[in-house]
């Protein structure tokens, strides 16, 4: 006979005070006699009984946290907190999502084909030539997806948004631009941080309960050497180092307190302005590094007020350097090398987000194996989300590289 959800919770409830009784009667009678061990027992489960209630939600909020089903905005036994941007009880950890741009002026003065066609919100497509049968995969499915008349805005309200304010109920995210030089990927993070630092700071304005401080560092990634954005003095090859507490770090990483939204503003301004930038036959100031830009916010309750009392997360910025095969740039020399380095750190994030989609059956994840994932491995893995935006060519000559950057998407979303 089916049980009803009640009797589901029970039985679980029962259960659970199983585990705890026999827990303590083993690790807390070793020492007594067999009579005293039998009342101490007896002891156990009457005590047990009297506290059902609280031994089930205490052990249920544990599983859940080992899940990463239980946010820190979640309070067990209390109303549940919603996340800014989004009322859903249960968001997804991997959200990715695909922009194609308009053709560029290059591409129309070349009169180029258009490749690729998006179908719906959710699908892009091939577009063959009618002389032409396409033997890879034409069609590619993902959570959202924005043509070439799409706004930034749209991208950010619609792709990223509740990822990147989950930051504020101390969840960690990390937003992701990937995709190859001059696919708008650059122009696209810059949209979706102006919008993200709008939003945080009009939930401040909204949250007069609660007091709220901001931290940011800026680094970059050139090469596999990490460089400080926010302080050009400290050397180009900054030491990574392992704290217990922390996970990974960054050796003498300057990180400044934002006084409000203007200064905020102005503290990104001055970490893209340091970004290593150079010219390749795809793009005259073509990104050559990874850039990570990461707001720490921290609240604390004010007094008089029975809510959870303090959140801190992360939210990271991460404007991925250009994905491309060396013979698309022309490189040689010391392009070529940046493009080694650039290729193999994305091949090593591509591997640790499709892992992490898969779940506890993925095994190892290979976090140690770049600079980048090492030091992104406390936001990504975890209690944590992240929003992947694609950015997408529609031009037929970058055919390859686009439906390369849709196989890293499809990897991404896995089977999350």
């Amino acid at each position: 006979m089916m049980k009803s959800e009640p009797q589901k919770r029970n039985a679980l409830a029962v259960g659970n005070q199983i585990q705890i009784v026999f827990y303590r009667f083993f690790s807390g009678s070793a020492c007594l006699s067999g009579d005293l061990r039998f009342l101490y027992l007896f002891a156990l489960i009457v005590f047990a009984s009297k506290t059902e209630r609280s031994h089930f939600l205490l052990v249920s909020s544990v599983r859940e946290a080992e899940a990463g089903e239980l946010t820190p905005a979640t309070t067990p036994g209390g109303p549940k907190a919603t996340t800014p941007g989004g009322p859903k009880a249960k968001e997804e950890k991997i959200v990715v999502t695909v922009r194609l741009r308009p053709l560029n002026k290059k591409e129309q003065l070349a009169k180029e084909q258009l490749a690729w066609d998006c179908v719906d919100d959710h699908t892009i497509a091939f577009k063959p030539s009618p002389q032409e049968r396409a033997t890879q995969p034409t069609s590619f499915v993902f959570d959202k997806v924005f043509g070439p008349s799409s706004i930034t805005e749209a991208v950010y309200e619609d792709g990223v948004k509740n990822v990147a304010l989950s930051a504020l109920m101390g969840i960690n995210a990390t937003i992701f631009a990937y995709g190859q030089t001059s696919s708008g990927k650059t122009y696209t993070m810059r949209g979706i941080t102006e919008k993200a630092v709008n939003d945080i700071y009009q939930h401040i304005l909204n949250s007069p309960e609660r007091d709220f401080t901001i931290r940011i560092s800026g680094l970059e990634i050139y090469n596999e050497n990490v460089r400080d954005l926010l302080n050009s003095e400290s050397g180009r090859n900054l030491k990574l180092l392992d704290d217990p507490e922390k996970g990974t770090v960054v050796e003498k990483l300057v990180e400044e307190t934002a006084s409000n939204d203007q200064h905020l503003r102005h503290l990104i301004g001055i970490c893209e302005a340091q970004r290593q930038v150079g010219e390749t036959a795809l793009n005259d100031t073509s990104s050559r590094s990874h850039q990570i830009i990461r707001l720490t916010i921290e609240s604390t309750l004010r007094e008089n007020s029975d809510c959870v009392r303090s959140f801190v997360a992360s939210l990271n910025l991460v404007d991925l350097a250009g994905s491309e095969r060396a013979s698309q740039t022309h490189a040689d020399g010391a392009r070529l090398r940046e493009g080694c380095h650039i290729n193999l750190s994305l091949m090593t994030l591509t591997t640790v987000i499709r892992k992490l989609s898969v779940g506890k059956r993925s095994g190892h994840i290979p976090y140690r194996d770049s600079k980048l994932t090492r030091i992104l491995q406390h936001s990504l893995g975890g209690n944590a989300r992240t929003a992947i935006i694609c950015t997408l060519s529609p031009a037929l000559s970058h055919f390859e590289q686009s439906r390369n950057t849709l196989y890293f998407a499809t990897r991404a979303k896995g089977s999350n």
